[in-house]
């Protein structure tokens, strides 16, 4: 078995007290599903991005083992 890192970023990175974590992962499944595992208490934020592999993806994309997640909120400029 091949782990999944996943990060988290700004508020999110707050919200769960951490930067990172890893979960190990026999199937593929989708990014909105590492969240629920990872943090089975805390809802994922509506507005909350995921990108996956550093690409921009969606909720229900599929994870891999090998692949890094992160997870963070719109960015807004200024």
């Amino acid at each position: 078995m091949k782990g999944v890192k996943v990060l988290y970023f700004a508020s999110l990175r707050e919200l769960l007290g951490h930067a990172e974590q890893q979960i190990e992962v026999v199937d593929a499944i989708t990014a909105q599903a590492v969240w629920h595992q990872l943090n089975p208490h805390i809802a994922l934020p509506e507005s909350c991005l995921v990108a996956i592999n550093q690409e921009y993806a969606s909720l229900s994309s599929v994870v891999q083992a090998g692949d890094e997640v992160a997870f963070f909120p719109p960015v807004t400029g200024g």
